[in-house]
């Protein structure tokens, strides 16, 4: 993406967007990132202060005419860049969270400074490719949403609120909210949504890319069939039963969705659904409140991603 000039080098306006409190984030790691990313960019870094602030940055940059982005968080910061995205600027993300599906997924090296080796090769060759990117109520989602148990547990684990350091609580402080979610309800989830024109179920998972998670090193295969260059898959799941959960929760999680009592879907533009009562919704990980309603819509090849 540099262009040269009687000898004279230029390199590309690359903005770093970091987010301090991210699990994996601390000062030796971002000096490691930004000396590789200084090799092929003229780099500026920005740090994030409060919530939304990553999608002020990237806005603002965007405006200004910067020649690419890249993020250096954990999923919560990848969203929050997506949603300020407003041209088409390339974007790279660096796994900085606990989790970070967003990086993985795209194939980047789990350690930062290994993924920003490969983005800086990338920016180099100016290497990127095209994915979809998914909508929910308007607010732009990586790789997945989810109405109903996920978005619940994920409102469960934020209340939790940060360690001293700043830090979220992990993967095992999720799979815990899960399991008080459905302990409150004794184990039993009854249809409580209608997903217009296909049927009722008890709660939702829609992504735009497999795996829908992962649970520290191990991918969650969820909606097994969704991939970042089709549209939006969902799995809703019509009830839980105590006395089947355990086999429902492992053909979820081993990428066996249909085998079991579930709604399916694969490479859709949009969906709908509509709620008996407001119910708990999210966007990779983002709680975005109780919802009567929600429309999920397919952005196809909206977002060009280094890779």
């Amino acid at each position: 993406m540099g262009a040269s000039c009687a000898g004279t080098v230029v390199l590309v306006q690359v903005l770093l967007v970091v987010n301090p409190f991210a699990t994996r984030v601390n000062d030796a790691k971002l000096a490691a990132v930004e000396a590789e990313l200084r090799r092929v960019a003229d780099l500026t870094v920005v740090k994030t202060e409060h919530p939304l602030h990553a999608t002020e940055i990237v806005q603002s940059a965007c405006e200004g005419g910067c020649d690419a982005v890249i993020v250096f968080s954990g999923d919560g910061g990848f969203n929050e860049a997506l949603n300020g995205l407003q041209a088409d600027v390339p974007i790279g993300f660096l796994p900085g969270g606990g989790t970070s599906v967003l990086p993985r997924a795209l194939g980047l090296p789990a350690d930062p400074v290994a993924a920003a080796h490969r983005l800086a090769e990338s920016i180099e060759q100016g290497r990127t490719r095209r994915i979809t990117v998914g909508r929910v109520n308007g607010r732009r989602f990586a790789f997945n949403a989810g109405l109903g148990l996920d978005a619940a547990a994920v409102r469960r684990v934020d209340a939790m609120g940060r360690r001293e350091d700043g830090r979220r609580p992990g993967d095992l402080a999720f799979a815990l909210a899960v399991v008080r979610v459905l302990a409150d309800n004794r184990g039993h989830l009854e249809p409580m949504l209608e997903l217009k024109g296909i049927g009722r179920a008890a709660f939702a998972f829609v992504a735009n890319a497999s795996p829908y998670t992962y649970a520290k090193w191990i991918p969650l295969p969820i909606t097994p069939e969704a991939d970042f260059e089709l549209g939006l898959d969902f799995v809703a799941p019509v009830h839980v039963r105590r006395r089947s959960l355990v086999r429902l929760a492992t053909l979820l999680l081993t990428g066996h969705p249909r085998s079991g009592p579930v709604l399916y879907g694969h490479d859709l533009d949009r969906l709908e659904v509509v709620c008996d009562r407001p119910m708990p919704l999210h966007a990779d990980g983002e709680d975005l409140g109780d919802v009567e309603s929600a429309v999920f819509e397919a952005e196809r090849g909206a977002v060009s991603v280094f890779a």
